[in-house]
């Protein structure tokens, strides 16, 4: 039986070296929603229980469009960040590299989804 300290079992191992690029781009696009979040409540309030045909009006403004879209943008690339450390942290084996590329999938389909919808409001 082999007694090693921490320090002896992590050493050479090294470092996975995207520690650093994770957490700012998640400070970035915390700081970016905290913007786009406000601004997508304040445009989008404006509008909420409106009839179809002042919506696609309103959405056809450049303004709130282009809040909309950045606001789905950056959350779900936040949310892709986020989720796919909290698999890191958590989750071993095969079943980590299946539920990043799951997650990542459904991120970009979700995101494309809701850029889809409001270029089809807007154009």
């Amino acid at each position: 039986m082999a007694y090693l300290t921490d320090r002896k079992r992590a050493e050479g191992m090294g470092s996975a070296k995207t520690g650093t690029e994770h957490h700012w781009q998640m400070m970035v696009s915390s700081v970016g929603l905290a913007i786009l979040v406000p601004l997508f409540i304040f445009t989008f309030g404006r509008i909420l229980g409106a009839p179809h045909a002042e919506v696609v009006a309103y959405f056809a403004r450049p303004f709130p469009a282009i809040v909309a879209a950045l606001t789905i943008a950056v959350g779900f690339m936040h949310f892709k960040n986020g989720v796919q450390v909290l698999i890191e942290d958590y989750v071993q084996g095969t079943l980590r590299k299946v539920l990043i590329i799951l997650t990542i999938c459904l991120s970009y389909a979700a995101a494309g989804t809701g850029l889809f919808a409001i270029a089809r409001l807007a154009l």
